[in-house]
């Protein structure tokens, strides 16, 4: 092939960018010692092309007569040590860190290894991998305008978790070659649905280009929840309808939810790839440089935070730059609103050492002016226990509150007192207040992807997680669940009212504590997953939600539907401040909690161990929730009474100071959630609370 006239160009930004009748190229290695660009034709015939300029530790050049289209990927010829844990191997075809568009899936797995026989003691592999890795694909710039950013204040936010597949996947009016798809999201069906729940933001699983680990491939399965990445500037190709137009689909995606309000917030995994330990693949950043990307121990094996064989060394600054530049991209190209952050705290411990909220990772996504105006959310927690940092993070970021979760499963199936719940409720201020936090940095959740359903979490004591292929070993074995008397499906009537009841409870509880609520999608249709509570590699129904209209799916939505407009509307139920004592004008505390004889519980109460009854009132004149304008909102006051125990019980209504009357809104022992009597009930007057109910009162404000 005839020689290229590689011009020098240069090196910001990394990745492969058309200019001046060619595309620039710029990918990082300190340890290369020669980096050669591999333009591969539509016949699979590779061209290589040396970039000589090297700059900051970063190789890069002008390539004339390039066009956006071009497969590529990278070889990169330097030392090959293991013990220093350095693999450069150019017989591995290498995939640009930075690549916008990547095509293709890993073909035999023997053939992407970078080491031969074992992967510590042996040498380099000398088999090509060529044809058997994705390639790289050159795109161009802009795209579909992905319209104007919601900007919904977190203490409005209502949070969706979803699987792009799963979501669309079996829905009856989203055309068949678009469901599972970004364009099946785009939808009017989709959209039109999402408005009408209430819900305020969509948060993916992961979108970022996928690759499946191989112990998944030998049993024929796919890691379906997506936490494997392979490419964190490019969109996942299955996503697309039409092979090829994933950034164009992604983007359409993104403005169809703005459009109707709803902000898109991506679940990120910025704490391990694909590669797996030193016993896995050379597919990208291990075959570029693989000290600077992972942690490694002094023998040169990777260290594990993340319980998948590697972790992304967030005190380098190559990984600092590609994550923040991946940010960076999703946020101010793509239109994407906010990111999850999975296993955060491996995000914050430099070396893998002692958790740092204000390490070099996290402090420079904080102080990015783009990325400030971002949703952060951190998953507060890795695979170790010193990784467990709930309540830890830096003030710019909000949380997963597993502690919320914990303590309202609990609560419900009657397994502890009311001390935890009332922090739970009231925004967690034991865990957020002291650096300066908002209680909406609590990421409220009683299911997530990771987890039972919610009908399998009153349906269920024990996981049943057979067809995933592991032998039951996989997933959680306390999942603070109950079953309601029968394991599984059941036809008794008795049993599957207490289990709508549960439900419902558990919903309401969520919706109206304050905090950020998050719902994963389908608890809503009342979707089961048949006891499995670890369906990562499952892309089949078992893990898509089922759009039938049963009766039971129905009154579920309906219900759902009515808890988020009532906080919606009513400021006092998602209080952007912590409730600190401050009183309206009757004298009254802006949150007082209350026994089932009407009064203030006292310390007696609190620590009564069979205690299964609280009242929570809560003053609307103090809430000091704002309209866009920045007015107060003036509001109603709430009474909501939670009773988890397995018989009946007396509450008296408040008296005197907390409002005349008390006009019954909801009622979780009903399918709907509409109380059976609405007339208004005086104040001091009782009120039979069923067994394990939730009921929520307004008191109108008065002008006086």
């Amino acid at each position: 092939m005839p020689d290229v006239h590689v011009l020098p160009g240069h090196p910001f930004p990394l990745g492969a960018h058309p200019e001046a009748g060619g595309v620039r190229f710029a990918v990082a290695s300190s340890v290369a010692e020669a980096v050669e660009l591999c333009l591969i034709g539509e016949d699979g015939s590779e061209r290589r092309v040396e970039l000589t300029e090297h700059t900051f530790g970063i190789w890069h050049g002008h390539v004339p007569a390039v066009t956006p289209g071009q497969r590529y990927g990278y070889r990169v010829h330097g030392p090959y040590d293991p013990g220093r844990a350095l693999r450069c191997n150019p017989n591995k075809l290498l995939v640009d860190p930075y690549a916008r568009r990547i095509s293709g899936t890993v073909g035999n797995p023997r053939a992407v290894l970078g080491y031969e026989g074992d992967p510590m003691t042996g040498g380099p592999s000398p088999v090509d991998s060529l044809g058997h890795v994705p390639l790289s694909v050159v795109t161009s710039p802009g795209g579909v305008h992905t319209g104007t950013k919601p900007e919904t204040p977190f203490e409005e936010t209502v949070v969706y978790e979803l699987h792009v597949k799963g979501f669309t996947k079996l829905h009856p009016e989203v055309p068949p070659h678009q469901r599972g798809t970004y364009l099946g999201l785009a939808h009017p069906a989709v959209t039109d649905y999402l408005v009408r729940l209430g819900v305020t933001a969509v948060e993916l699983l992961p979108v970022h280009t996928i690759a499946d680990e191989p112990s998944l491939r030998r049993r024929g399965m796919r890691n379906y929840w997506g936490y494997s990445t392979l490419g964190f500037h490019a969109p996942h190709e299955a996503y697309a309808s039409e092979p090829g137009q994933e950034v164009a689909e992604f983007r359409t995606m993104v403005a169809a939810m703005h459009a109707a309000g709803i902000e898109v917030i991506l679940d990120v995994v910025f704490n391990h790839t694909c590669e797996g330990s030193v016993s896995g693949p050379t597919l990208s950043l291990r075959g570029f440089d693989a000290p600077a990307y992972y942690l490694h121990d002094r023998h040169g094996s990777t260290v594990d935070l993340t319980g998948c064989g590697n972790t992304l060394n967030p005190g380098s600054l190559p990984v600092v730059r590609l994550v923040t530049d991946s940010l960076r991209y999703f946020a101010n190209e793509l239109g994407v609103d906010g990111f999850r952050f999975d296993l955060a705290s491996a995000l914050g411990r430099p070396r893998g050492g002692w958790f740092d909220p204000d390490s070099a990772l996290m402090t420079a996504i904080s102080v990015d002016p783009g990325l400030a105006r971002c949703k952060l959310i951190a998953e507060p927690w890795d695979a170790t226990a010193d990784g467990y940092r709930v309540g830890g993070f830096a003030p710019q970021w909000t949380e997963w509150n597993d502690r919320f979760r914990d303590g309202v499963r609990d609560f419900w199936r009657s397994a502890v007192n009311v001390r935890d719940l009332a922090y739970r409720l009231s925004g967690s201020e034991d865990l957020y207040a002291a650096n300066t936090r908002r209680p909406w940095a609590s990421i409220n959740f009683i299911t997530a992807h990771d987890g039972f359903t919610l009908r399998d979490l009153v349906s269920y004591n024990e996981k049943h997680n057979e067809e995933n292929g592991e032998g039951g070993r996989d997933g959680a074995d306390f999942n603070r669940s109950w079953n309601c008397g029968v394991e599984g499906h059941t036809t008794d009537p008795l049993v599957m009212a207490l289990r709508d009841r549960q439900a419902r409870n558990l919903l309401a509880t969520l919706l109206l504590s304050t905090g950020t609520p998050m719902i994963t999608a389908g608890d809503e249709r009342w979707r089961t997953q048949g006891g499995n509570n670890n369906p990562y590699c499952l892309d089949n129904e078992v893990s898509w939600v089922s759009w039938d209209p049963t009766p039971q799916a129905e009154d579920l939505l309906a219900f759902t539907r009515k808890v988020i407009a009532l906080r919606l509307r009513s400021p006092a139920l998602r209080q952007p401040q912590f409730f600190d004592g401050r009183l309206n004008r009757s004298g009254t505390p802006d949150l007082v909690w209350f026994s089932p004889a009407g009064e203030p519980m006292n310390d007696a109460d609190w620590f009564d161990e069979r205690r299964r009854t609280l009242g929570m009132w809560i003053d609307g004149s103090t809430s000091l929730s704002r309209d866009r304008s920045g007015e107060v909102i003036p509001d109603d006051s709430w009474l909501v009474l939670l009773h988890a125990g397995g018989s009946e019980v007396e509450f008296t209504l408040p008296g005197a100071g907390f409002g005349d009357v008390f006009v019954p809104v909801l009622d979780t022992g009903t399918p709907r959630g509409e109380p059976l009597d609405t007339r208004p009930i005086k104040a001091g007057k009782p009120v039979t609370v069923p067994a394990r109910t939730l009921l929520v009162f307004r008191t109108p404000r008065t002008t006086a």
